[in-house]
């Protein structure tokens, strides 16, 4: 190591080369700055800031993740909200179409319109419900990677996997006696001399339990002329509760039960091996027969109509004893032209039908509830009876016919893939209602089946503190009704092609005509009502709405996000970036520094003993 010579000016040439070269780094960083426009290409060359600029980097990238959630759930929400708002408007222009049906109710061509619109109309709900965007189906809730609603040609007709809605609809028809007098007994006069017509529910218990008309009041204008009994109500029979196996915990068994105004209700209990408080449960018993008899008691007073689950445990209902509503109508001598014998029927959706039959002096024969006042109390009592048959028959033909599509219908929509919960089904050889239907319909929607929180199936994160429900799901109430309702217009035929305003028209012809047209008012009302429901149950415009508060809640925090990434980008732009007047005014200024340097260095250069002398 060599120790160089020190002299007093060694000191100050070394120094003077440092601040030069310092100068020069310096001119250099600002060089690199104006031209790159960065304070430093390093976080490190940021010096303190560096934490501040690398905090609001990761903030910016944050919402920018958020705004690619943000445009993904808005053209989800837009394509979903403008499918219902296709769906709404669709139910709406077919309820128009029902309303001129019934406007022009002689008109066999108008009814044959809705019919042709309706199955129209069901195509373009399927195809808009099997609306997809990104590869993502919009209603299926969680099960987005198929279609959720199966064709409309299936649903009408059944495919490999059961039957369709056609074939459900025309069982329950037939177990409802809609071909003859809704299940409802009206005897031939009986007596000495025969003046006594009979009025009973038909059927064994099952049947009545679940088919059918239910008696009602029946009143005379004339009491003195024709007596009416008191009504017999009926007597439920005991409705016996079994399990083929022991139900496990879990197992959910579907008990339809009778109202009091004879429509029927769902209600699903749960096998729990320990109770848990919660509602609809039962404790699994020791054995099969225990948990059945806990079932049992979990129902209470409940008048069973029908269950079914799986199988296993396969559970079974039998009825024993109870007796159908019945009351007699005597004819005690000649009624009056114009008097009036009234009977009251319900029906098993909760609606009534009253039928009037009128006594007159002669008739042509074109009105089915006229009954010709006869000789005698036994000729009058005859016609009476023939009038009523007629009456009922076309009351269940139409009146009848209609409610039992419906609730055929709504059978068929409220169906999902789980065994417990598979569609009703006729039970043509014991009466009834199948207790273990499963596989023998074919199921509509395939999609995410719980109903419990439609909207969040599907969830946008759209800013730290906030999560945006999205979901929809093609069984929620409000759609379901309003395509069982298209269906049910879609699969009803009506067979007359005669119009009652034909004054040409045999007696035959005209009662043909008049039920068609009495079929479809009494259709077109149930099936406006799917359309236009309660205030207070969900429609399709509801599930519409909640999609367009959940993407005004996203419009929100689209805005939100906005304001805060600006406000991060400024500190960014604040720690990493220059200001190129400051730069280039601080380059001058080095510049001038370093000229001014080399000038003097270069004079010293030159400076030697005899210069100086």
């Amino acid at each position: 190591m060599t120790i160089p010579p020190f002299a007093a000016g060694n000191y100050n040439t070394a120094l003077n080369a440092q601040r030069m070269l310092a100068s020069k780094s310096s001119l250099d960083t600002l060089t690199t700055q104006m031209a790159s426009g960065r304070t430093a290409e390093t976080y490190g060359g940021l010096g303190a800031s560096r934490t501040l600029s690398l905090s609001a980097n990761a903030q910016v990238a944050r919402l920018e993740g958020y705004g690619t959630n943000i445009t993904t759930a808005l053209n989800r929400i837009n394509l979903g909200s403008k499918s219902l708002q296709t769906l709404a408007t669709t139910t709406s222009t077919l309820a128009t179409s029902i309303a001129n049906g019934m406007a022009n109710t002689s008109s066999p061509a108008a009814r044959n319109t809705t019919r042709l619109t309706a199955a129209s109309n069901l195509d373009l709900f399927v195809d808009t419900l099997n609306q997809n965007y990104n590869g993502t189906y919009l209603f299926g809730g969680r099960a987005t990677e198929a279609p959720p609603v199966a064709s409309a040609d299936s649903i009408l007709n059944g495919d490999a996997s059961g039957a369709g809605l056609k074939a459900v609809i025309a069982e329950r028809k037939t177990a409802d006696g809609t071909a003859g007098t809704g299940n409802l007994g009206i005897s031939a006069p009986t007596g000495t001399p025969a003046t006594t017509i009979t009025l009973s529910e038909g059927g064994n218990a099952a049947n009545r339990a679940n088919f059918g008309f239910i008696l009602g009041a029946v009143t005379s204008s004339n009491s003195t002329a024709i007596g009416s009994a008191v009504v017999t109500a009926a007597a439920a029979p005991t409705a016996d509760l079994t399990f083929g196996t022991q139900p496990k915990d879990g197992d959910v068994v579907r008990v339809s039960v009778n109202q009091a105004d004879g429509s029927q209700a769902f209600v699903d209990y749960t096998a729990r091996t320990v109770a848990t408080g919660a509602a609809n449960e039962f404790v699994i018993g020791a054995d099969a027969t225990a948990s059945a008899t806990a079932l049992k008691t979990a129902l209470g007073t409940s008048k069973i109509a029908a269950a079914q689950s799986q199988t296993p445990p396969g559970v079974a209902v039998s009825f024993t004893g109870g007796a159908a509503a019945s009351t007699a109508l005597t004819v005690n001598g000649l009624p009056n032209d114009g008097d009036t014998v009234t009977v009251t029927l319900g029906l098993r959706d909760g609606t009534k039908t009253t039928l009037t039959l009128t006594a007159r002096t002669t008739s042509d024969g074109t009105d089915p509830s006229v009954f010709v006042i006869g000789a005698d109390a036994a000729t009058t009592a005859t016609n009476l009876q023939a009038a009523l048959s007629s009456t009922v028959q076309g009351s269940a033909t139409t009146t009848l016919a209609a409610s039992s599509a419906v609730l055929a219908a709504k059978d068929f929509f409220a169906g999902t893939k789980s065994a417990a919960f598979a569609p009703r089904r006729v039970d043509a050889t014991n009466g009834g209602f199948l207790s273990n239907p499963a596989g023998k319909t074919m199921i509509w929607y395939k999609g995410d089946e719980s109903l419990t929180d439609p909207r969040g199936t599907a969830t946008a994160q759209v800013s730290s503190g906030l999560a945006v429900d999205i979901g929809a799901q093609a069984n929620e109430a409000g759609i379901r009704n309003a395509i069982t309702g298209v269906a049910i217009l879609a699969s009803e035929q009506f067979a007359s092609t005669k119009s009652l305003s034909d004054t040409t028209l045999s007696a035959a012809d005209r009662t043909q005509a008049l039920n068609e047209r009495n079929r479809y008012t009494a259709m077109a009302d149930r099936v406006t009502t799917l359309f236009k429901p309660a205030q207070d149950d969900q429609g399709i415009t509801q599930v519409a709405a909640e999609l367009s508060l959940a993407s005004a809640q996203i419009g929100n925090a689209k805005t939100q996000n906005g304001a805060l990434r600006a406000q991060f980008q400024n500190t960014i732009d604040g720690t990493q970036l220059i200001s190129t007047e400051e730069v280039a005014t601080k380059i001058l200024s080095v510049q001038s520094q370093l000229q001014a340097s080399y000038q003097v260095t270069s004079m010293l250069s030159k400076l030697s003993l005899v210069n100086f002398l």
